[in-house]
């Protein structure tokens, strides 16, 4: 399995970012792509998940309502929208998966990490 994070950058406060995780390797639809961030100095932080074959979703309380999961199976990349951008929101965002299409956000029960990609929110 093989996952590659993309789409980070310098942003303004207020802009709109949509991230991608291109995803290979998987030998079926029973899995689910996690969504994390780390910031310089914290731990790393579980925000959104959706399950690859049913769709469903799973937000981090901290993030709901300005974030959005979403995928294109026939392209096998998963998307993240992140909304009204903040400087809080600046981190390393990496996207990882897990053999199960149950969500969760806690980052040990993730199996594959892609690299990251780094956000910066800054005006």
């Amino acid at each position: 399995v093989q996952l590659q994070a993309s789409g980070g950058g310098l942003v303004q406060p207020g802009s709109s970012l949509r991230l991608s995780c291109a995803a290979s390797g998987f030998t079926d639809d029973t899995y689910a792509i996690g969504w994390f961030r780390q910031a310089p100095g914290k731990e790393r932080e579980g925000i959104a998940c959706i399950s690859s074959s049913v769709g469903a979703t799973y937000y981090a309380d901290s993030v709901k309502g300005r974030f959005t999961v979403s995928r294109d199976n026939n392209k096998n990349t998963y998307y993240l929208q992140i909304n009204t951008l903040q400087p809080e929101d600046s981190a390393v965002y990496y996207c990882a998966s897990r053999p199960r299409i149950g969500c969760t956000v806690l980052p040990l029960l993730y199996e594959n990490w892609g690299e990251g990609t780094l956000v910066t929110v800054s005006s």
